[in-house]
């Protein structure tokens, strides 16, 4: 007949011993901190999809060939997308962070950053490519910066803009709504 097995705690070496390793923590942790930056990176990612049919124009290729790494289109592209991004999530974050959720300040908070975060990159943003680049050695239009230029960027930056602005307009809105969110 086999002896039966006595339980871990009548293992004096095996019941001081950690049952649960930190493997899950640090797994834990590692999750929290990709789905804090897929958050993060979403809008960007969103926007860049949306943004896309402007790659028709060679002068907007050409831009994004002549930023770091040179004459790589995609990394360039994606890059400019997830920074132009940022003006909304520090708008998003120092709302959601210093105004009362009580009555209406988050959704004037996300309205003022879909407005404010428009004007950096609908205008803001083209007259640094267009004349900050150049400043800088980065000489990247090949028809000389004339007003076909200014159109596509200022046209690009305002539609992006307005791609960024849709979602925060829709949770502005759905949050002064009675009974808010």
């Amino acid at each position: 007949m086999a002896h039966p097995v006595p339980p871990i705690s009548a293992l004096p070496a095996l019941a001081s011993a950690p049952v649960a390793p930190a493997v899950p923590a640090i797994v834990d942790t590692a999750t929290e901190w990709l789905w804090t930056i897929a958050l993060f990176a979403l809008p960007g990612t969103v926007a860049a999809a949306l943004w896309t049919p402007f790659l028709i124009a060679a002068r907007f290729r050409a831009l994004f060939r002549a930023l770091p790494p040179a004459n790589r289109l995609v990394p360039s592209y994606v890059g400019v997308s997830l920074a132009l991004s940022v003006p909304y999530l520090a708008g998003l974050l120092l709302t959601v962070a210093l105004v009362d959720s009580a009555g209406p300040g988050w959704s004037e908070g996300f309205l003022d950053t879909a407005l404010f975060g428009g004007v950096i990159v609908g205008f803001v943003a083209p007259a640094l490519a267009v004349l900050g680049l150049p400043r800088l050695g980065v000489d990247w239009d090949p028809t000389g910066y004339g007003p076909g230029t200014w159109a596509l960027l200022v046209a690009a930056g305002l539609w992006y803009a307005v791609v960024a602005a849709v979602p925060l307009v829709a949770l502005a809105i759905g949050m002064a709504l009675p009974g808010g969110y």
